[in-house]
């Protein structure tokens, strides 16, 4: 399949985090994509389940360096108790 028909989201993380003894229902979600103009970003959106929540661009030089960056958040949150959805 030509470059120009995949879909621009490259890598895809959703994680969430629900302990009912403590309130929590939380989702985060962590995905790399290409914009229109070929930039590489990590997008991160983060927040309570059922709610937008907020969100987060970085821009990164290579799709490497993006997937570093989302292997060590992931690895992080995972830490803390989120798990993969």
């Amino acid at each position: 399949m030509p470059d120009e028909f995949r879909s621009p989201i490259k890598h895809h993380l959703v994680l969430h985090r629900i302990d009912p003894e403590q309130g929590i229902r939380r989702f985060y979600s962590i995905m790399i994509e290409h914009d229109l103009f070929g930039t590489i970003r990590l997008v991160r959106n983060w927040g309570r389940i059922g709610t937008n929540g907020q969100e987060l661009a970085e821009i990164f030089e290579t799709v490497d360096a993006a997937g570093q960056a989302l292997e060590t958040i992931a690895r992080l949150k995972r830490r803390k108790g989120y798990c993969d959805l």
